[in-house]
C-alpha cells in the first residue's frame, strides 16, 4: 500500500504534534506518524503529576492558545518572578511586572500539554497514522519515501523530522551532528512544599551545578538539578532526597515532601551540520538542543513550528529547496544565540578559578541594579 501526502511529520511529541496542528485546515495534506501515541484521557487525578515539565514563554503560550491546545489552568504554574543566586553572594531577580508582562513563563507538565494538543489533533484534518517504526528513507528531486516495518511505504513532498535529540531520520539522511556532553545530568522530581512559592522560580548556581525550583499549582514545585553525580541523588531514599534538595536550596520553601520519584537524563549540546536536506527538514530537539538552565529548549522548538507553519501552509511545493532554505536561515540566529548563551553561562558558573567566580557573582549583582539593562534582558529572554 502506498499513501502520498504533502507533508509527513515523523514524531508526535510537543513539537511534531503542534506543527501538525498548526498546519491543519490548510491546503496541504498532512500526516503525523508517532510510534507511541500519548495518553489523552484519564489525566485528571490530583495525585498524578509529571516530573517532566516545561517553562513555556508568553509568546508560545499565546501560540498554543491560538491552536486551542493550552491545558486547564489548574495544572499550570505561573512564574511571576525569578530569583537567581550565584555561588558567592551574587544575586539577580527578574519580575514580570518590570517588563510590563503578566508572567515570565508558565510551568506545564509534559503529559498534560501533549494531551491537550493531541485532543485537538483528533478533531482536525491531520491524518494520524497507525503506530509503526520507520525502517528506511529515500528522497529525490520529486519527493520522499518513508518505509515502515512490515513493508508499507509512505510518500510525501516533504518529511519533517521531529523525532528527538537522537533522531533516527537525521542519521538515516546522513546528517552528522556535533555532540558535546556536559558531564552533567538533569535530575528532576516534584515536591510539595511547606511554604508557598508565591509564583517565584528560584535558581542557584552552586559552583558544581545548577539547581532550579519551578512553581507548580498550589504549594507544589518542580525541581531540576544539573549535577555531575546524579547516581548519588537517584540512590537516596525519598526522605533523604527531600532533605538534600531543601538544604541545597537554603530551605527557601521549608521542608519538602516528594510527589514524584526522581529521574535523571544526561545533558548534551547537539548541533547538527544542517537542519534541511533533499525533501527533508528537522525541528525541535532533532534540530538543536540546549542546556536546560534557561528553560528554553521547548520554546526554541515552538519557534521552529511557527516559522515552518508560516512558510508551508500555502506553499505550492512545501519541499522545495527555496522554502526549506528560508526556514533554515530564519531560525539560525535564534538557535545559535540561545545555544551559545546557555553553554557560556554553564561554563562560566562551573569554572573553578576564584577570579572567574568573583566576576560571575559581581556581574549578577551589578546587572540587578542596572534597571534598563535588566528590563531589556527580561524582554529579550521571554519574548513579550
Amino acid at each position: 500500500m502506498n499513501t502520498h501526502f504533502d507533508i509527513l511529520i515523523l514524531g508526535g511529541g510537543l513539537v511534531g504534534a503542534s506543527l501538525a496542528l498548526a498546519l491543519s485546515g490548510g491546503r496541504q495534506r498532512v500526516a503525523l506518524l508517532e510510534t507511541r501515541p500519548p495518553q489523552v484521557d484519564g489525566l485528571d487525578r490530583d495525585d498524578d503529576w509529571d516530573a517532566r515539565v516545561y517553562a513555556v514563554s508568553p509568546a508560545n503560550r499565546r501560540f498554543l492558545q491560538q491552536l486551542e491546545a493550552w491545558p486547564a489552568d489548574d495544572r499550570v504554574g505561573m512564574v511571576t518572578a525569578m530569583d537567581v543566586r550565584g555561588d558567592a553572594g551574587g544575586r539577580i531577580r527578574f519580575d514580570a511586572a518590570e517588563a510590563g508582562g503578566e508572567a515570565l513563563a508558565w510551568i506545564v507538565e509534559n503529559r498534560w500539554l501533549l494531551a491537550a494538543i493531541w485532543r485537538r489533533l483528533a478533531d482536525s484534518d491531520v491524518e494520524l497514522l497507525d503506530p509503526a517504526e520507520a525502517t528506511a528513507f529515500a528522497s529525490d528531486a520529486r519527493g520522499a519515501t518513508l518505509t515502515l516495518a512490515g513493508g508499507r511505504t509512505l510518500g510525501a513532498r516533504l518529511v519533517i523530522g521531529c523525532d528527538g535529540a537522537n533522531s533516527w531520520l537525521r542519521r538515516e539522511v546522513g546528517i552528522g551532528a556535533a555532540v558535546s556532553p556536559y558531564g552533567h545530568s538533569g535530575v528532576v522530581a516534584n515536591f510539595l512544599c511547606e511554604r508557598d512559592h508565591d509564583g517565584v522560580a528560584h535558581q542557584w548556581f552552586t559552583g558544581d551545578g545548577v539547581l532550579a525550583y519551578l512553581p507548580l499549582p498550589g504549594r507544589r514545585m518542580s525541581m531540576v538539578w544539573s549535577c555531575a553525580d546524579p547516581e548519588r541523588l537517584l540512590a537516596l531514599s525519598p526522605d533523604a532526597l527531600c532533605a538534600a534538595v531543601a538544604a541545597r536550596g537554603g530551605r527557601q520553601l521549608g521542608e519538602l515532601q516528594l510527589v514524584t520519584p526522581a529521574a535523571g537524563f544526561p545533558l548534551r549540546l547537539i548541533r547538527p551540520e544542517r537542519v534541511i536536506g533533499e525533501r527533508v527538514a528537522f525541528a525541535g530537539d532533532a534540530a538543536h538542543t540546549v542546556h536546560p538552565l534557561a528553560g528554553q529548549g521547548v520554546n526554541l522548538g515552538f519557534g521552529d513550528v511557527q516559522l515552518l507553519a508560516t512558510l508551508l501552509r500555502d506553499a505550492d511545493d512545501p519541499g522545495a529547496y527555496g522554502v526549506l532554505r528560508r526556514y533554515e536561515r530564519g531560525r539560525i540566529e535564534a538557535v545559535r544565540t540561545m545555544q551559545y548563551t546557555c553553554d557560556g553561562l554553564f561554563r562560566l558558573f562551573t569554572h573553578p578559578h576564584p577570579l572567574v567566580g568573583w566576576l560571575r557573582n559581581t556581574g549578577l549583582s551589578l546587572t540587578n541594579v542596572a534597571g534598563p539593562v535588566k528590563k531589556r534582558l527580561i524582554r529579550e529572554a521571554i519574548g513579550f
